[in-house]
């Protein structure tokens, strides 16, 4: 996609002046499974290192609000984690490994993930958060350090399954922004894995069931006349997906809708939702914008496509 599109993205759900930055409010509270993405060693990046610098939330004063709140902008992460968020009450068997966006440079560790999980464990879905490799660790094949992460999770996620009450055949992904983007990448690299096998959660598939993917970025690149991303390459086994964007976002609506032309043409199940205003990096946070209530679409879509009773 285009630099300065992203950049604008970023601005808005990533980028801050780093001089006033403060102490991470991450990890999560006590009373969640926090896993080690790389039991041992962490493979290497290809592309630039992630930044040797402690792990802390980049946010700054100058940082706007979003509806209203304020959010946790996590940069420097070196040691990627998942954060398992069991569905209390109603359980489903339905998981989902939430990618929080920031364009590959920070993570909108709350916005875009923790109230996330909320939400689906509101659904009886179980959600896995990956905090992943940033900053400058995509999107693929720039750096192929993120879709290592994300590759992986999916393989840790099903090794777990009985453990974790979840049905291994009913394991998605949802991502935001750079994580929508690698949640199509992984969506579309699942045949053979970025990196030497670690263990046995590494024989398992690495191909999610379905894919949410909200207000994209780098599915279509702007140099080349919003054209399709050469990089993403949908096949009919690529999974189902759910795509959701506005026509104003400054990251450009034709990411939504080249991914999803390319999956009406493989024959795979899609699901777009365009609307007029909306902007970038609302996340889950409820507006006046009728856009804000897409994850009432995607609960009756998982319905629709069989993933939730």
């Amino acid at each position: 996609m285009n630099r300065s599109s992203l950049f604008v993205c970023a601005a808005m759900a990533a980028l801050s002046v780093t001089l006033s930055a403060q102490p991470s409010s991450w990890p999560p509270e006590s009373g969640y499974l926090t896993l080690p993405v790389w039991p041992g060693a962490i493979p290497g990046i290809a592309g630039p290192q992630s930044s040797a610098t402690p792990e802390t939330d980049t946010t700054t004063a100058k940082d706007g609000l979003i509806a209203g709140k304020p959010i946790i902008r996590l940069g420097n992460v070196s040691t990627p984690t998942l954060t398992l968020y069991a569905s209390q009450g109603k359980n489903t068997g339905a998981a989902v490994i939430v990618f929080p966006g920031g364009g590959y440079h920070i993570l909108a560790i709350d916005l875009e993930g923790t109230e996330v999980c909320g939400w689906l464990n509101s659904q009886g879905i179980t959600c896995i958060l990956l905090k992943y490799r940033v900053p400058d660790s995509g999107p693929y094949p720039k750096s192929s350090a993120a879709l290592q992460d994300a590759q992986r999770s999916v393989g840790i996620v099903r090794a777990h399954a009985a453990e974790w009450h979840i049905d291994p055949n009913r394991v998605g992904v949802l991502g935001f922004s750079a994580g929508a983007h690698l949640a199509a990448a992984l969506s579309t690299h699942f045949g053979q894995r970025l990196y030497d096998p670690v263990d046995a959660a590494d024989k398992l598939s690495c191909r999610p069931d379905f894919a949410v993917v909200v207000y994209p970025g780098y599915l279509a690149v702007a140099e080349h006349g919003m054209a399709p991303n050469p990089d993403i390459v949908v096949t009919a086994a690529t999974p189902p997906a759910f795509i959701v964007q506005a026509e104003n976002d400054p990251v450009h609506v034709e990411n939504a809708t080249v991914y999803f032309l390319a999956l009406k043409s493989a024959g795979v199940p899609a699901e777009l939702h365009l609307y007029a205003e909306g902007g970038h990096g609302y996340g889950l946070r409820r507006t006046a914008l009728p856009i804000t209530a897409w994850p009432d679409s995607v609960a009756i879509w998982l319905r629709t496509i069989k993933m939730l009773p």
